[in-house]
């Protein structure tokens, strides 16, 4: 598998858009409406116990991979534990399955089980949890999965503060020569994405600040054109 960093435009940020947001009943128009300007999608999978929500399933991102056969499908999987759902995901056809470190049982198992099967391996941290736990499997981590929010519902507020994790992952990458993007999900928008593509965020889920625009194509064109200020 080629290195995660190879998965990163040359010199641009990645907008990931969160289907969380889209219309469930016009996901198809939806996902039209974005123009192939999206990089990723992103499907955020709840199960109401690591979560208080509960949202898709393994039969979404099979259809997704039916429908979209060369889309990346970022799939984020807030189920506890962890384990039992990777082999569903991985059938179904995700690019990508992060997992979040509070809801393994055993995570080097868990990351490893989804390499082997030829897929990306991500791992996410809630907002108060520390990226220090991470240290045991940075070296086959793919993704790093900052969440900006507390994971159960869009359109929260953004948590300023989870972006010190950020630059902290960054500049850990930068010392020790790992290769693992850095997404951040939850409050990114117009307004703040300059700020976390500085802090060293390569991805960036964006739900509402998407779909909830009249352009969801413009909106990311837009996001990305921000980003670059930085």
């Amino acid at each position: 598998m080629a290195g995660s960093l190879q998965l990163k435009k040359s010199g641009g940020i990645l907008i990931a858009p969160s289907l969380l947001s889209a219309d469930i009943l016009n996901m198809e128009r939806h996902i039209e409406a974005l123009e192939g300007e999206a990089d990723w999608l992103h499907v955020d999978i709840m199960d109401g116990h690591f979560v208080p929500n509960l949202s898709y399933g393994p039969a979404l991102v099979e259809a997704l991979r039916r429908k979209y056969p060369d889309a990346f499908l970022d799939v984020h999987i807030m189920v506890e534990p962890a384990e039992d759902f990777l082999d569903m995901f991985i059938s179904a056809g995700a690019s990508l399955i992060a997992l979040h470190i509070e809801a393994a049982k055993h995570t080097h198992r868990a990351l490893q089980k989804i390499k082997d099967a030829g897929l990306y391996a991500g791992i996410a941290l809630d907002p108060g949890t520390s990226e220090e736990l991470l240290a045991p499997v940075l070296h086959m981590t793919d993704l790093i999965l900052v969440m900006s929010v507390n994971p159960g519902y869009g359109g929260q507020s953004f948590i300023a503060e989870t972006l010190n994790k950020t630059r902290a992952l960054s500049e850990l990458r930068r010392e020790r020569g790992f290769d693992y993007l850095i997404e951040m999900d939850g409050g990114a928008g117009p307004k703040n994405i300059a700020q976390i593509a500085e802090a060293g965020c390569d991805v960036v889920v964006a739900g509402s600040a998407v779909f909830g625009h009249p352009s969801p194509a413009s909106a990311i064109r837009e996001m990305r054109r921000l980003a670059r200020r930085r």
